[in-house]
């Protein structure tokens, strides 16, 4: 653990490298992949009525484009108000292409969905939206109904209020058996947030995987699971939330996928600046030409921006 810990670790706050063009909405939860040569980002932009998603572009990671909303709102569907969406089957590996997999002609991305307007309002559930298009603007198909939600029959008792963020990746060794893994945070009656798993051979029927959460404190949020793979060991960032002050940066290590190992040690991130005094989390960490970029959702009184720490200076 003290090796990954060492590999990973981002004592450089480079700051804010992106700001959302209207000021006034909050952007939150990066996704960073890479496509032909350039960066790209998907995020989420709340605007008082509930999420939609967006692109930005980027030539060196550090200064970023919006280009596009590329989620947005719908009238009379399950998922009217909320479309926070989070790019699917992104490359895991440490240090290497950050591409995304096509699967079956189209790109993929789950999605926070709900009906109710405001902020993570009402009954959130998994929903599923592709694309035969990865890097243009254009709006993302999105299914009629649900992948998950609070509702099932087979919903576990730490998920059976509302369902948050998810990522799906390829698990390329089988270790549970199918081709796509699930990670996502959900809340149950005891109103905090845990790291549950499902799993899939064909991305659109989905499966919950074991009775109990991966990664709990039993109290607060931990959230936002990002995975990458480091030799062989399988590296889960996430932040946690108000199980202690804050909200800051975590990560836990599995040789399986299934079964996690939580650092005990410093948080990668924590609240220390101007612009991320409030809350410092919500992962994205890459390594690009021996450097290590951790994006995050930096919040304070000016708002919720995305930031970066690195494994090295970057200003000098």
């Amino acid at each position: 653990m003290q090796k990954i810990y060492d590999e990973v670790k981002t004592p450089y706050k480079y700051g804010v490298v992106f700001k959302h063009p209207d000021s006034t909405k909050m952007i939150d939860s990066p996704t960073i992949f890479k496509e032909k040569g350039t960066w790209y980002m998907t995020y989420i932009v709340f605007d008082g009525q509930g999420y939609e998603t967006w692109l930005a572009k980027s030539d060196d990671l550090l200064h970023w484009e919006s280009k596009g909303k590329i989620l947005s709102f719908t009238e009379n569907t399950w998922d009217a108000n909320q479309k926070a969406g989070y790019l699917s089957l992104v490359n895991i590996d440490w240090g290497g292409d950050y591409s995304v997999e096509k699967y079956r002609g189209n790109y993929w991305m789950t999605y926070l969905g709900g009906s109710a307007s405001g902020y993570e309002a009402g009954t959130l559930k998994i929903g599923l939206a592709n694309s035969g298009t990865l890097t243009e603007v254009v709006r993302w198909s999105t299914d009629n109904t649900p992948l998950l939600s609070p509702e099932d029959k087979d919903v576990r008792w730490f998920e059976n209020k509302t369902i948050y963020k998810s990522l799906v990746i390829r698990d390329k060794e089988k270790h549970t058996g199918h081709n796509f893994v699930m990670y996502y945070n959900a809340k149950g009656n005891e109103n905090f947030e845990s790291i549950g798993m499902a799993v899939s051979n064909n991305m659109r029927t989905w499966k919950r995987y074991g009775k109990e959460p991966l990664i709990t404190q039993r109290k607060g949020i931990c959230g936002d699971a990002q995975i990458a793979k480091i030799g062989d060991v399988y590296v889960m960032f996430y932040f946690g939330a108000f199980w202690k002050p804050g909200a800051f940066e975590r990560f836990a290590c599995s040789y399986d996928l299934i079964n996690w190992t939580d650092w005990k040690g410093p948080d990668l991130i924590a609240s220390s600046e101007s612009y991320d005094e409030v809350y410092a989390h919500k992962p994205w960490v890459i390594k690009w030409n021996d450097t290590i970029y951790h994006f995050y959702n930096a919040v304070s009184r000016e708002g919720r921006v995305i930031a970066v720490a690195t494994s090295k200076d970057l200003k000098k």
